[in-house]
């Protein structure tokens, strides 16, 4: 097992991550446009941040469907004529949801997957499906391939929390991705704006421990070691089962030398592993090497 390093225990070896982490530049002419009939979205601040980045779902759109085998692209073009047509929210809405899972299960593309999903939650105005559509961004930012991309998905993400929070100011959930928006996906020279946001909701529930984590990894980010450890230390405590605070608590103590607490808390991961022979194997090995 290589050295274990902060991102890759988080993104390669956990994908349970907590923290992880779409539009067009301009308005598009067809059916995945913000603005729709009976679906008017404050698109304004949005569309001008979007004009920093070159990164264009009609164009990534297109590109997904061409790689499609001919009946598919048939089904997606069949699926987008409908959308054109109807004037009705619920049946807008539904179709959304069929290229959703289309490009979920059968065109196996993330992005538009991603972006059909948010539409569709744009749309609905839903508090539960525009938080699950931001965190969907959130969650996928290091998949993404270049900066561009990635800077674009954080916007979605923002823009989703933001509409989140809209409709219900007391989400949580929402507050902690608006924070790791701004603190991890490039958008702001600014990310104390994100740590705030996160640490009101610390200061009113230390127990939460996607905040906790998320503050966390931030400090791990900007070279902040005790106080993520202090931190990860907390969601420990509070979740002696998060395989995600083990792994960096374990990391963060090989890093200081400290190998007697390191062995600890990779003994700690091992069980908690169960469900990733490969992990739980190479964890083995770190101990015995450590030993």
């Amino acid at each position: 097992m290589k050295k274990p390093q902060y991102l890759t225990i988080i993104f390669a070896f956990l994908g349970l991550c907590l923290l992880w982490a779409f539009g067009s530049t301009k308005p598009r002419k067809h059916q995945s446009a913000h603005t729709h009939e009976g679906h008017q979205h404050e698109v304004s601040d949005l569309n001008a941040e979007l004009l920093s980045t070159s990164f264009s779902i009609d164009s990534n759109l297109l590109a997904s469907q061409q790689r499609l085998s001919e009946g598919y692209q048939k089904r997606v073009e069949e699926l987008n004529r409908i959308l054109q047509s109807v004037t009705d929210s619920q049946e807008k809405t539904h179709v959304y949801h069929q290229l959703s899972q289309f490009w979920k299960d059968t065109g196996r593309a993330f992005i538009p997957f991603a972006w059909y999903t948010a539409e569709g939650a744009r749309l609905e105005n839903s508090e539960k499906n525009l938080n699950f559509a931001g965190h969907l961004f959130l969650n996928n930012l290091q998949e993404a391939g270049d900066n561009e991309l990635r800077k674009w998905m954080a916007l979605q993400a923002k823009d989703l929390f933001e509409r989140t929070l809209q409709v219900n100011p007391d989400n949580d959930s929402a507050k902690v991705g608006l924070g790791a928006t701004y603190i991890f996906g490039g958008i702001s020279n600014a990310p104390m704006q994100g740590i705030a946001k996160i640490r009101e909701v610390v200061d009113k529930d230390s127990s939460n421990v996607y905040a906790q984590m998320t503050l966390a990894m931030g400090s791990l980010m900007s070279g902040q070691t005790e106080k993520a450890r202090e931190r990860l230390e907390t969601v420990a405590r509070i979740d002696a089962e998060n395989l995600q605070a083990v792994l960096l608590l374990a990391d963060i103590y090989e890093r200081q030398g400290n190998k007697e607490k390191a062995i600890a808390w990779y003994q700690k991961a091992l069980p908690l592993a169960d469900q990733y022979p490969e992990m739980k194997a190479e964890l083995g090995k770190r101990i015995q090497d450590l030993k």
